[in-house]
């Protein structure tokens, strides 16, 4: 739902004019904005899955059928356990994707299926061309060496070997001589903070170090694609945010493809770019960790994140709406006066030809610059205030709050240009603070055909989109 500030400004009316009007007539979200579709990625794809179902059992085909057609897990019991019901979706390159579901929900019958250990009953999975479903045992046999590889939750260590040697242990497999895979395993070492320990013996390392040492061994085989099954799961609370930032750090520095599997849902909002709900062998939601908080898809959806810290996942891009008074820094004062008028509110911000910020103009200004002047004011330059405290569309809603009571305007949020993306009201602050209820009609976005918000102060910049003469749009 786009939240949107208006208020009526109350300063004395310019001059009548035929001068251009700035007038919002766009009230479609931006991309990227509250409410919007997300910002096309064209990165391609690494792994498709596509209508995979599987079913354990005496009769798992009747079963996929009886599926199909609409029965339930329940149902279909008597013929098999239906562990995974029609997933469908894609992993794009270089992304961290994560499956989250409590036990029995059918996240590691997935991604078993995943690196081929489990054949899907139907469907297909996809890494590149090469379906798992249906290659050979050789293909997939190579297609693990060369393509994927996985960390489990538990270590998996070969307790005789040094650290050094379990790192290279893939790459021994693959027959590589000893000395090209001991260096390959020594830089997976050093990547993971390992550094010194590659001749110690897993008995003399932590639970955390030990699990460092499972992630080398993945990163040593130079896969494309990590698998990652429960694998902080079995590490202390602390060991296992350490071992989450690290992942991302590495992610910032290889950019390999991760699947990553958990049941903790604040470890699924903290590392995925985009996160599958799974519920009963189902998916019942995709999305980014702000699209599942702010529009969860049903009320199982709705509980599950009801207790999550929305601070600290709900970023400025995705709580921002266009702001509707814009105007142009080389606009004169009547247009910038009529421009605030027509948004009902007392101050604009002002961008130049780039659309970079440039800070911030009051009606009241414009009106005595007007009268002072008359037709001679060609240029608002003068009367522009530069004390404008911009976020960027990355800043968490936590750090929201200082800003939105430091000033009575809404937040200016810019791009890495300084470019003015969208404004974020005090009113999309508080709502943003609530959780969904689906229960309950939306309300109706303030595009200037619905009612005021009563709870919009006086010195406030509207939300919707301006279509502008003598500015960029």
């Amino acid at each position: 739902m786009t939240a949107s500030s208006t208020s009526t400004s109350t300063s004395t009316e310019p001059p009548t004019s035929t001068a251009p009007v700035l007038i919002p007539v766009d009230t479609e979200p931006f991309p990227g904005a509250h409410g919007a579709d997300p910002l096309p990625d064209d990165r391609p794809v690494a792994v498709r899955v596509q209508g995979v179902y599987k079913v354990f059992g005496r009769r798992p085909q009747e079963a996929v059928r009886r599926l199909k057609d609409g029965a339930s897990r329940a149902d279909v019991k008597p013929l098999g356990t239906a562990a995974v019901i029609d997933a469908s979706f894609d992993v794009k390159q270089g992304e961290i994707f994560v499956v989250m579901g409590l036990s029995g929900s059918g996240k590691s019958t997935l991604i078993r299926m995943l690196n081929g250990l489990w054949k899907p009953t139907a469907g297909h999975v996809l890494l590149g061309d090469a379906d798992l479903a249906t290659v050979s045992a050789k293909e997939l046999r190579a297609l693990r060496r060369s393509r994927v590889s996985m960390v489990f939750q538990h270590f998996a260590l070969l307790p005789h070997r040094t650290v050094l040697d379990n790192a290279a242990y893939p790459l021994e497999i693959q027959g590589m001589g000893k000395a090209e895979r001991r260096e390959k395993a020594q830089q997976a070492l050093d990547l993971v903070g390992l550094g010194g320990w590659q001749d110690s013996l897993p008995s003399q390392l932590s639970g955390g170090m030990r699990q460092r040492v499972g992630l080398a061994r993945a990163l040593a085989a130079d896969t494309d694609i990590l698998l990652m099954d429960e694998a902080f799961s079995a590490l202390d609370p602390l060991i296992r945010r350490e071992m989450q930032e690290q992942l991302l750090d590495l992610q910032q520095t290889l950019g390999k493809t991760i699947i990553f599997i958990t049941h903790d849902l604040n470890e699924a909002m903290h590392l995925g770019e985009r996160i599958a709900v799974m519920r009963d062998g189902r998916t019942v939601q995709i999305g980014t960790a702000e699209e599942i908080l702010s529009d969860p898809a049903n009320d199982y959806v709705a509980q599950f994140v009801a207790d999550v810290d929305r601070t600290r996942v709900l970023t400025a891009a995705s709580l921002m709406v266009r702001p509707t008074a814009v105007v142009p820094l080389g606009g004169g004062p009547r247009v910038a006066s009529r421009t605030m008028r027509e948004a009902q509110v007392s101050a604009a911000f002002v961008v130049d030809r780039q659309r970079v910020l440039r800070g911030v103009v009051r009606d009241d200004d414009a009106v005595a610059l007007l009268k002072s002047s008359g037709d001679h004011a060609t240029s608002i330059e003068s009367i522009v205030h530069d004390g404008v405290a911009p976020v960027s569309v990355d800043t968490p809603l936590s750090e929201l709050f200082a800003p939105a009571a430091e000033s009575p305007l809404p937040i200016a949020v810019t791009d890495d240009k300084n470019r003015l993306v969208g404004v974020i009201p005090r009113v999309t602050l508080l709502e943003a603070m609530v959780p969904p209820t689906l229960d309950e009609p939306d309300v109706p976005d303030a595009d200037g055909t619905d009612e005021p918000s009563p709870t919009t102060g006086g010195d406030t910049i509207a939300g919707d989109v301006p279509t502008t003469e003598g500015a960029d749009a």
